[in-house]
């Protein structure tokens, strides 16, 4: 699909399974976890974490079941060992194109994500995003998740003078108040392994669906 851009352009990416595959920050987790057991589960279980996790299975309750000493690590601390570690991630296919071209062209910036903002500022800093932002809207931050409106009047309020496009993935949340705005609307479409389902029959809908990022030509 063609975009156009002027000055007075704003693009607003979503993070998760937009700008990368969030599969990838699980399987990190996954692999930082299973190197900080390793000395007492004696093997590596990655493809276990991986296969229950794909099975809707509770991964860190089966990790405490396969510990010789039940007790001395806890749920608790497997989860914060998953929210806070620096993951191994990358940017997909695309990303850094469509952000380079962006920048080129002095097109401002911003990412509007929900999670909790150690996990998703280590996200960020891994994915070495910083330098094309000029807004980062993180929900625990905020103080409130999209859909709400607030969290899209954010942009809105803080420069009215502006066009704007909404990138994202999540059919059930991403696109409703950008409609409301008047917001152009890019979804991009699940390869195969995305967290959350998607379901184009919800309204209402992305004005674009795209399979790769690589599909939004850029143009002045």
């Amino acid at each position: 699909m063609d975009l156009a851009i002027n000055e007075k352009s704003y693009v607003i990416f979503d993070l998760d399974d937009t700008l990368y595959p969030e599969r990838a920050f699980v399987e990190s987790a996954f692999r930082h976890i299973d190197n900080l057991l390793n000395e007492q589960l004696g093997r590596s279980v990655v493809a276990d974490m991986v296969d229950r996790f794909d099975r809707r299975e509770d991964v860190f309750e089966w990790i405490l079941s396969q510990l010789p000493k039940p007790g001395v690590i806890d749920k608790e601390w497997l989860l914060q060992e998953y929210r806070s570690h620096m993951p191994c991630i990358s940017l997909g296919a695309g990303a850094k194109e469509l952000l380079d071209r962006l920048q080129s062209s002095n097109v401002q910036i911003g990412l509007m994500t929900d999670g909790r903002s150690l996990t998703q500022r280590n996200k960020i800093k891994a994915l070495g995003l910083q330098p094309y932002l000029t807004d980062i809207l993180i929900s625990e931050e905020f103080g409130s998740e999209k859909p709400d409106q607030r969290n899209y009047r954010f942009f809105a309020d803080k420069y009215p003078d502006r066009s704007f496009t909404f990138i994202g993935d999540n059919t059930s949340k991403d696109f409703i108040v950008p409609a409301q705005l008047g917001w152009t609307t890019i979804c991009l479409k699940c390869s195969g392994t995305n967290i959350h389902r998607q379901d184009f029959s919800l309204c209402p809908g992305p004005d674009h669906i795209i399979s790769s990022l690589r599909d939004v030509r850029v143009f002045a």
